[in-house]
């Protein structure tokens, strides 16, 4: 039996009848929209509408490797800037040990970014542009290939 603060058993058929009248809920909302709703097979209702436009080609290209590695670091710095926000806030109650701990966790970002800078992560200067020329002249020759 579980006890709560005062060391008296807890009552749980509150939480299990509020459990049941839930899932009670959400079956019979499940259940009545399949038995009321509308169900048609027609020509048009496996087609791909898109504001009106007719769709041509795929919609699943390639993007360079750039982008995904540009998203990465994003993601990353972007967490990486929320806990050191996180630690602002909570400065006076952290202490020194929170100060040391911010620190160490500031030097390591540091330690990362020179670490990506070196082995040319950030450079999308003039090799970055040759790559994404070559990627788009070949996605040219592709769909010169098929179209003809």
């Amino acid at each position: 039996m579980f006890l709560n603060s005062a060391q008296q058993p807890l009552e749980l058929w509150p939480l299990i009848i509020y459990a049941f009248l839930t899932l009670l809920i959400v079956g019979g909302m499940l259940g009545l929209s399949y038995v009321l709703g509308q169900r048609h097979k027609e020509t048009q209702t496996d087609t791909i509408y898109e504001s009106g436009i007719k769709t041509t080609g795929d919609a699943r290209i390639r993007f360079p490797v750039h982008f995904y590695i540009v998203a990465m670091f994003f993601v990353i710095f972007d967490l990486e800037a929320a806990f050191i926000i996180a630690w602002a806030v909570a400065f006076r109650d952290a202490g020194w040990e929170g100060y040391i701990g911010a620190l160490i966790f500031i030097v390591i970002l540091l330690i990362v970014l020179l670490y990506e800078w070196r082995i040319g992560a950030l450079d999308f200067g003039p090799k970055g542009k040759k790559i994404l020329k070559e990627y788009h002249k070949r996605n040219d020759k592709k769909l010169n290939n098929l179209s003809n």
